[in-house]
C-alpha cells in the first residue's frame, strides 16, 4: 500500500469560482501548483483529485463536458511530467445524498480500494470545511490551505480550526514531505 495526497482541484490547482468552472477560459492555474505536485510527483506519495461538481447535478453542465473539463486540467499537468494517479468528481446535487459528495469520504475511500493507498499514512489538502470533513470521516490527514475559499473558510472557523493551515499548495507539500522525512 502506498500513501497519497488527496487534492481538491478548484481553490487548490486552480482558481475557485463562485457560479462553476464551465469554460476552459476560466481555468486559471496557480503557479505554486505546478511546483508543488512536481515535488510530489518525485516522492513517495501518490497524487489524486477529489473535486465536487455539482453543476451536473443542478443541470448546469453536462458530465461529459465536466469530465472533459477536468481531463483538460490534468493534461497541463502531465505536460510538465508529473502524473495524477486518478481523478474524482462527484456530480451530484447537494440534495442528492449521495456517498460520494464531500464531506462524505466516498471519493477518497473508493480512489483508495481502486489504487492501493494507505489511508493513515495519507493526506488531503483542501480550501474548504467538506475537504477536512471529508479526509476525517476517510482517516485522512487534512491540511487546510488558504487559496481559493480558504481564507473565508479559515476566518468563519475562527479558533475551531483544528487543521495544519498552509499558505497555498506548496506550503502543504512542505509539511507533508517534512513529516514523512
Amino acid at each position: 500500500m502506498r500513501p497519497a495526497v488527496f487534492m481538491d482541484r478548484d481553490g487548490v490547482l486552480v482558481e475557485n469560482v463562485e457560479d462553476y468552472i464551465r469554460r476552459w477560459e476560466q481555468v486559471e492555474f496557480y503557479d505554486q501548483a505546478f511546483r508543488a505536485v512536481k515535488r510530489l510527483h518525485d516522492s513517495p506519495y501518490e497524487m489524486v483529485v477529489i473535486s465536487n461538481q455539482s453543476l451536473v447535478g443542478r443541470g448546469i453542465m453536462a458530465l461529459e463536458d465536466v469530465l472533459t473539463l477536468n481531463r483538460q486540467i490534468l493534461d497541463v499537468f502531465e505536460s510538465q511530467g508529473v502524473q495524477f494517479e486518478g481523478a474524482y468528481i462527484c456530480p451530484h446535487a447537494p440534495e442528492d445524498d449521495c456517498d460520494c459528495r464531500k464531506p462524505k469520504p466516498g471519493m477518497v475511500l473508493r480512489a483508495a480500494r481502486e489504487h492501493d493507498l494507505d489511508l493513515g499514512s495519507s493526506y488531503f489538502v483542501g480550501d474548504a470545511l467538506t475537504d477536512m470533513e471529508a479526509a476525517e470521516a476517510a482517516g485522512v490527514k487534512g491540511i487546510l490551505v488558504r487559496t481559493g475559499r480558504g481564507s473565508r473558510t479559515i476566518e468563519e472557523l475562527g479558533p475551531e480550526v483544528r487543521w495544519p493551515i498552509a499558505s497555498d499548495l506548496d506550503e502543504a507539500v512542505s509539511i507533508i514531505l517534512r513529516s514523512h522525512a
